[in-house]
């Protein structure tokens, strides 16, 4: 039997992710499996090793980490068999985890999920593509687009609190921005508060921003959240989590397979800056071979 690959980042999730890349390695060897470990501080070294090897001399490649790292390494391999050669297995240990989520993975106990590749045989989903870069589960602009330009340049405090922090500072300071929106070759002009094109269901750590999307479907859902009062943004902002804030009258969903983004906004996709609009946005169908638990 072919080894498995895997492929970690010891400091996502406050550390989270070298304690799961050790408890990984644990299991992999009761369960007397061959592997092969990139594990470095550098996303940079560790995704140039990663594509220093064929991925077809593995039986499954295993990412440690979270969101941000999966879309790295889902983006270094997308030109190579991983698509959708070799499955990709993906063990939760960042601070948002959200495609794990969309997966069904277990997020309590990440190294759980090894034994459902091991015991089951995986399947095909579908990634998001934004301006020629793929993403698994959310792509948006507008406010919280700006409070991740914050965040990110913030020191402190660390994890998810950094995040509510730069909310509390960016909204006195928001102004809803003018949109030109193509959804399937239809387009509109909008004012928006924030555009969510979903493959998976929430981003931000389980904010539930599409919560009929669906991973397999071949279709993204759009979230548009028209101008509210800020005060009323506050009071609808909870509702996020349960995914009720849809029912409000300010907030649209619209599906499609290709949606263009215009306006004067950072795009961002899995945490990660992608670019200012205009984006172009669409849907690799059954792209990645991976498993998912949704009973």
């Amino acid at each position: 039997m072919r080894a498995n690959l895997v492929i970690a980042n010891p400091t996502s999730g406050q550390g989270r992710g070298s304690r799961v890349l050790a408890e990984t390695l644990e299991f992999l060897d009761f369960l007397e499996a061959k592997y092969k470990v990139i594990a470095t501080d550098s996303l940079a070294q560790s995704l140039a090793e990663l594509n220093r090897n064929d991925l077809a001399d593995f039986e499954r490649l295993l990412v440690i980490g979270g969101d941000g790292m999966m879309h790295h390494v889902v983006n270094a391999v997308a030109t190579s068999n991983v698509f959708p050669g070799i499955p990709l297995g993906v063990i939760p240990a960042g601070t948002g985890n959200d495609f794990a989520r969309a997966l069904g993975m277990d997020l309590k106990r990440p190294v759980k999920n090894i034994e459902r590749f091991f015991a089951l045989n995986p399947i095909t989903v579908d990634i998001g593509v934004v301006n020629g870069r793929r993403f698994g589960a959310i792509c948006s602009t507008g406010f919280d687009s700006l409070v991740n330009e914050r965040a990110n340049r913030m020191s402190w405090p660390k994890g998810k609190r950094k995040y509510d922090l730069a909310m509390i500072q960016e909204l006195p300071r928001f102004r809803p921005r003018t949109y030109l929106i193509e959804v399937d070759g239809k387009s509109f002009e909008t004012r928006a508060m924030l555009i969510a094109v979903a493959n998976g269901s929430s981003y931000g750590g389980g904010m539930k921003v599409c919560p009929d999307a669906n991973i397999r479907d071949g279709i993204l859902d759009v979230m548009i959240l028209h101008p509210v009062p800020k005060g009323e943004f506050l009071r609808i902002f909870p509702k996020v989590y349960s995914g009720t804030h849809i029912s409000h009258p300010q907030v649209e969903i619209i599906r499609g397979k290709t949606i263009r983004i215009m306006g004067d906004a950072i795009t961002y996709a899995d945490g990660e800056r992608i670019s200012p609009t205009p984006v172009e946005i669409g849907v690799d169908h059954e792209a990645l071979k991976t498993w998912i638990n949704h009973g």
